[in-house]
């Protein structure tokens, strides 16, 4: 029987292990289990089991409410956003996930099925999309916009007013100049300092960055 407090993970790893202890530190939801390959049936993460493969998710979500993508988004977030649109087109019901170490604004908006993690900050007037990560310490400053299925980064910084397109990641400790925009499926590299818009699908490192490589 399906529960409001019930809730699978989708994926697992290291950053399901952080997941998990947001969860456990929110005390919203009770974790039933973790979906992953089939060989890792019947191991754990943190005392929590694996209890099928992405073939067990049409009976998974008839039989449980809630779902919340684990697999992280580095090089790529194809497998996200895959296991993302597979379970919605179930029916699975993705919440937002929030630590209480977080500060969100009562007056932003996040996206279904998108975490933020411990320490982060997403200031006011802030619109999150669905399906993301803002990962540990990361600051998101008022009136930007973050697209779907992205990844902010540790300790990344984006400052006011920017623009995120979707399927981005913003690496550990960059750094985005207010009222910037960036493009879609762009990667910034740790540590890098942007300074000026970023065009899309393209992968940019450096203090000011540059456009390492397209596509």
């Amino acid at each position: 029987m399906k529960s409001k407090d019930d809730i699978v993970l989708v994926g697992g790893g290291g950053h399901c292990a952080s997941v998990i202890d947001v969860i456990e530190q929110s005390n919203q939801y009770k974790i039933i289990g973790i979906v992953d390959k089939q060989e890792n049936v019947g191991k754990d993460i943190v005392g929590y089991s694996f209890i099928g493969s992405d073939a067990d998710l049409p009976k998974l979500v008839k039989e449980f409410r809630n779902f919340v993508i684990t697999v992280g988004h580095i090089k790529s977030n194809e497998t996200r956003t895959r296991l993302y649109d597979l379970v919605k087109s179930l029916g699975g019901f993705f919440p937002s996930i929030f630590s209480p170490s977080a500060y969100v604004s009562k007056h932003s908006f996040i996206g279904e099925g998108t975490v933020i993690m411990h320490n982060a900050f997403v200031n006011v007037s802030v619109r999150i999309g669905k399906n993301s990560i803002v990962n540990t310490g990361s600051i998101i400053e008022h009136d930007s916009v973050i697209g779907d299925h992205c990844h902010i980064s540790t300790g990344a910084v984006i400052n006011g007013g920017c623009q995120i397109g979707e399927h981005s990641f913003i690496g550990s400790n960059a750094m985005i100049r207010q009222y910037l925009t960036i493009g879609h499926h762009v990667s910034v590299g740790a540590s890098s300092v942007v300074m000026k818009d970023l065009e899309s699908n393209g992968l940019y490192i450096g203090n000011p960055v540059v456009l390492k490589s397209k596509g």
